[in-house]
């Protein structure tokens, strides 16, 4: 769907409406400014626009690009804090199920047999959804707005399903050892840390590749999906050797080290689940991109990263993807080109690469065109609504996301969710999304009931019509939005058609 159509549903619902509202203060952004905001963050909230005033546009996309300004506000922080996740460690979780498994295994009876396995089930969609509540909250309460649109990036790019084996269970250690600390870091450090993510391991099977049973699921997504893309060169010969080379790449639940010959226990590498088995490794020399990598241990799986990150296809692939998701779903050539070249000066530094991005004319160009996919939109729909209280009920934006196709860990294959609009603009889409917004609108959604179930005597509707409305959002919306939140006949409706805006629904 095109802004043009999105415009005209817009209107179509202040048809037949009739009380204006009454005229706020003068807006205090600039248009582009405003844009440019509402670009490199999820959406305004009234912290954020004081932090832009307070630094400036270059100061603030320092900080952002740092992404060392994470602290939660406290009662935020004491949720988190609460959650399983954070105590239980993804080694423990997996022990446990395994555990738990071979007990239910032994039962005699089959309704008990029944019974404990959907516990069970029950309680790894219980990990499965605390590790999407965690980053949700993140997502709409942390400082560091770029750095949480990076991990939402990441996790898309080298994406697990959480109905795989224990993934469920080891999605929070992946977003916070694997994604999180190499967001704005540098790629080669990324691909590492998924190639070792027992997540990974588990839901591409490199966990089941050894010298006598090769698996090359991951090798061939590692090369297609995570470094180089399609048509960059590599051939089915390359799978082929860059399955060898990580043959031994696993896990490995147990406390004690695996049996391994005392000629090879110097190649054993543990840490945490991760182990590489130098018994379950092929030592052939290989030739991967037409360079040898000669048999050795770990080592190789080292150099076979090196060598694909610094391959060019690699800087063009990862450009024209972060292009993709944050300038335009046909991004220029020149900016990709511009933002590869950085990328291989600076041996992939991300924030180097966005910089060169964010400084561009063409992004300057992009801004307020760019259709906002579920994720963008559920969070900036509830941070400008709510502007930093806090939710204490996650249900109602974990359903929101999953209506619309892009539940958090809920992509079954690794290419992850599209970032173009046409995935996420057709009439049943657009229709899903103002519902979200009429819901926004015309009350709170139970988005503030306590844990136990217990209702919020808060059942009021959010005031959008606000200060931060008119310093952030006004400046640039159209004649024709403006007109229709004029013909609005409450705040609430008022509410729906803001959040129904062509304007609002684009960044």
């Amino acid at each position: 769907m095109k802004r043009s159509r999105i415009l005209h549903l817009a209107v179509l619902l202040a048809a037949g409406s009739g009380a204006a509202q009454a005229s706020g203060p003068a807006a205090t952004l600039s248009r582009e400014d405003a844009l440019w905001l509402d670009r490199v963050t999820y959406g305004l909230d009234s912290t954020t626009v004081a932090r832009f005033r307070e630094l400036g546009k270059r100061r603030f996309l320092e900080e952002q690009l740092a992404g060392k300004n994470d602290a939660l506000p406290a009662p935020v922080k004491a949720q988190v804090d609460q959650l399983d996740i954070a105590h239980d460690s993804a080694a423990k979780l997996v022990v446990d199920e395994i555990a738990e498994q071979k007990r239910i295994n032994a039962l005699g009876d089959e309704e008990l047999k029944k019974t404990a396995r959907k516990d069970r089930n029950d309680m790894g969609n219980k990990m499965a959804y605390e590790a999407t509540r965690r980053e949700l909250l993140r997502a709409i309460y942390s400082p560091d707005q770029l750095k949480e649109q990076l991990v939402w990036f990441w996790l898309n790019h080298f994406s697990v399903f959480s109905q795989k084996g224990y993934v469920r269970f080891l999605a929070g250690d992946y977003v916070d050892h694997s994604i999180r600390p190499y967001a704005l870091g540098h790629f080669r450090d990324l691909v590492m840390a998924t190639l070792k993510s027992p997540a990974m391991l588990q839901y591409l099977d490199n966990a089941q590749n050894g010298a006598n049973h090769v698996n090359e699921n991951y090798a061939r997504e590692l090369m297609e999906l995570h470094t180089l893309g399609v048509g960059s060169g590599y051939t089915q010969g390359d799978v082929q050797e860059l399955a060898k080379i990580l043959t031994g790449v696993g896990i490995d639940p147990n406390h004690d080290d695996p049996k391994v010959r005392p000629a090879l226990r110097h190649y054993l590498v543990r840490e945490g689940l991760f182990t590489f088995n130098p018994e379950r490794h092929d030592f052939g020399d290989r030739v991967l991109l037409g360079q040898k990598i000669k048999g050795g241990g770990f080592d190789e799986v080292e150099r076979a990263v090196d060598l694909l990150v610094k391959q060019p296809a690699c800087a063009q692939f990862v450009s024209r993807k972060l292009a993709t998701y944050f300038v335009s779903d046909d991004p220029p050539p020149k900016l990709i080109e511009k933002m590869a070249r950085t990328f291989q000066h600076s041996d992939g530094d991300i924030a180097d690469v966005l910089r060169t991005m964010f400084e561009s004319d063409e992004f300057a160009a992009s801004l307020g065109r760019k259709f906002k996919d579920p994720m963008h939109y559920v969070v900036s729909s509830v941070r400008l609504a709510y502007d930093g209280k806090t939710i204490t009920n996650m249900h109602p934006i974990v359903t929101w996301l999953n209506n619309q196709g892009q539940s958090m860990f809920g992509h079954s294959t690794p290419d992850g969710y599209a970032l173009t609009e046409n995935a996420w603009a057709s009439s049943g889409q657009m229709s899903r999304r103002f519902e979200i917004a009429r819901i926004i609108g015309n009350g709170n959604a139970g988005l503030f009931d306590a844990a136990d179930g217990t209702k919020s005597a808060d059942v009021g509707f959010p005031q959008l019509s606000s200060k931060l409305y008119y310093d952030g959002i006004q400046p640039y919306l159209s004649k024709t939005t403006l007109a229709a939140l004029d013909k609005s006949a409450s705040q609430q409706e008022w509410n729906a058609f803001l959040l129904s805006s062509p304007e609002f629904n684009t960044r």
